[in-house]
């Protein structure tokens, strides 16, 4: 079916929820109206359905090809001319730098182009995704010159960007990367060594691809401490010559077959410093950090497809009678919708979608808050809550991503197992996201290692400020006793962490996807909450879209009916502790 951009629910969300159309009230957003926010939505719709949704199913089916002669990349036949559209259209520079042909528009509707491009071509997607890393790590950390030579043709998508990290002895442990940077007599670098999975790495739709590639150099440390960042170009600017930096082969993937994962091999390609010597991986965690956001923004594109999908088919499927009669009395059958189990998979796959666009453009707002307001506390406060809600924002909304386009395809029974319908590639292109950029259980470490006890303990305390003035501030809120009881069950989760962690760090292990889950589903219950209280008020004032704001009055009981209550078994496994988990032994595995 034709891709449905879910404007009304945006609109609901940035202008009654969120106040994103207040942002023109900033000097940095000034041209950010609510007017230009709500064209965008639409516009970008539009060239979501009509110009990326017909690319995927062919581009699933024809994948990228490698020629090892020529170690050039072709992308599917329809990629080339939508993806030269959608630069056409300014798509790629649309929250980019101002100074280098960017528009400079909030981060937040990045993320509302991101869904929507996700919903219906993730694997086109991933080139101007990755090249928008790029750019933000080049900005924030590449000298003037490498600036002036990169971010214009960069932002304006006439060049992609890729990150190269992982290589085949490791993933996350960065400090065991082999790839070495000697020193040049003009100042650049001789860049030696082989990267793995590289997303976008070679390809034929620009003429040069921009690799941002983590060595060492000489006498660095062999750890994390020794890894220093360096911007390596297909084709050398000043000359035109090729730089030799090659792909060796195409990665045989499950899922997004448009997408070139690349193996790439540096044979001394001239590269140049990014930022300062053996401070490569803060440099590149600005890229990685937008792109774990981006990441987060595919599961949710992919499951509201998934959805919309599903839902097409159980209105028009006949089977069956419905259990309180026939609603469908001159039919053979009434269609599917009508029936509990089915409504149950359709309302977790609406109430999940809808409560986690709301977590990630909450997120996308406080990113937005973090760069441009006025006033530093509000800044810094953001800035916390981006922080620790990045890992979230990834891991929960790809698991759940993942699992709702897998909900979809149970939804059409034996037809989503057959690729007449687009139920299965859904579910294989989605798969990927719970991996690359860090996999969730990395996002968990990484949220209960680091981001709990980062600056003495700020972040987290800045989100239990945010739910308990919520709370104090909104006595007859819906649902409130139900958001009460889950930030209290957050909180007991915190106080064990912070009390059992220090003392084992296989117990921060054993708690840290549970604890991750939890908290997103604490976030989401706020989320809920505010739409419900922002639904009940329009209604009680005769304002809005009516269907939309009692939809989600029933979607957030759903919510803290059927899905909130998770949060006590979660609980209860973090107290547990990790007894069960690492009291098996060696010789008990295969006993």
């Amino acid at each position: 079916m034709k891709y449905q951009a879910p404007a009304n629910d945006l609109r609901f969300l940035l202008f009654d929820v969120l106040g994103v159309d207040r942002l023109h009230e900033l000097e940095k957003y000034a041209d950010a109206t609510p007017d230009l926010i709500s064209a965008v939505i639409d516009e970008a719709g539009k060239v979501a359905a009509e110009v990326i949704q017909p690319t995927n199913q062919v581009g699933d089916r024809e994948g990228c090809h490698y020629d090892p002669e020529t170690h050039a990349v072709t992308t599917p036949d329809a990629f080339k001319p939508a993806y030269k559209k959608f630069v056409e259209g300014g798509w790629t520079a649309l929250d980019a730098p101002v100074e280098f042909g960017g528009q400079g528009l909030p981060h937040t509707l990045k993320f509302v182009v991101d869904e929507m491009v996700c919903s219906t071509n993730l694997s086109l997607g991933m080139y101007p995704g990755l090249t928008h890393g790029a750019i933000s790590a080049l900005y924030a950390h590449g000298s003037d010159e490498l600036k002036q030579t990169y971010l214009e043709k960069l932002v304006s998508g006439e060049w992609t960007g890729t990150m190269c990290l992982t290589e085949p002895q490791c993933g996350t442990d960065l400090g065991l990367i082999r790839t070495r940077a000697t020193p040049n007599s003009d100042g650049s670098y001789a860049i030696e060594g082989t990267k793995i999975w590289i997303t976008g790495g070679e390809h034929d739709l620009t003429d040069n691809i921009v690799h941002l590639v983590l060595a060492k150099l000489p006498g660095a440390p062999d750890t994390t401490k020794g890894i220093s960042l360096f911007v390596v170009p297909k084709v050398l600017p000043e000359s035109g010559e090729r730089n030799p930096a090659f792909c060796g082969g195409l990665e045989h993937k499950m899922g997004i077959k448009g997408s070139a994962t690349c193996v790439m091999n540096f044979e001394g390609a001239k590269g140049w410093l990014v930022g300062e010597p053996n401070d490569g991986m803060r440099s590149m965690f600005t890229m990685m950090n937008e792109a774990r956001l981006m990441v987060g923004m595919q599961g949710l594109g992919l499951a509201e497809m998934a959805y919309q999908e599903s839902l097409g088919f159980a209105r028009e499927r006949l089977q069956g009678r419905s259990m309180s009669g026939a609603k469908n009395p001159d039919g053979p059958a009434d269609p599917i919708i009508v029936h509990p189990d089915v409504r149950r998979m359709l309302m977790r796959q609406k109430v999940l979608n809808e409560g986690m666009r709301a977590m990630a453009l909450f997120a996308g707002h406080q990113l937005d808050l973090s760069v441009a307001h006025p006033d530093e506390a509000v800044r810094e406060s953001a800035d916390d809550l981006v922080q620790l809600l990045t890992p979230v924002v990834k891991a929960f909304l790809t698991d759940e991503g993942s699992n709702n386009t897998n909900i979809g395809l149970q939804v059409l029974g034996g037809s989503g197992f057959t690729t007449d319908w687009p139920l299965e590639q859904l579910v294989r292109d989605g798969r990927i996201a719970r991996i690359y950029e860090g996999t969730n259980g990395i996002q968990a470490l990484d949220l209960v290692g680091r981001k709990l006890s980062l600056k003495g303990g700020r972040l987290v305390r800045t989100l239990f400020g945010v739910l308990i003035s919520y709370l104090k501030d909104n006595p007859e809120a819906p649902h409130r006793d139900e958001l009460k009881g889950a930030v209290s069950s957050l909180e007991k989760a915190t106080l064990w962490l912070a009390t059992n962690a220090p003392k084992d760090p296989e117990q921060a292990g054993a708690a840290a996807t549970p604890f991750l889950r939890l908290m997103a589903l604490t976030v989401i219950g706020y989320m809920w909450s505010r739409m419900a209280n922002v639904a009940s008020q329009q209604i009680a004032a005769g304002e809005g879209n009516k269907p939309l704001l009692e939809s989600k009055l029933v979607s957030a009981r759903f919510y803290f009916e059927k899905l909130l209550p998770e949060i006590h078994w979660l609980l209860s496994d973090i107290e547990s502790g990790k007894g069960s988990l690492m009291d098996m032994g060696d010789d008990h595995w295969a006993a």
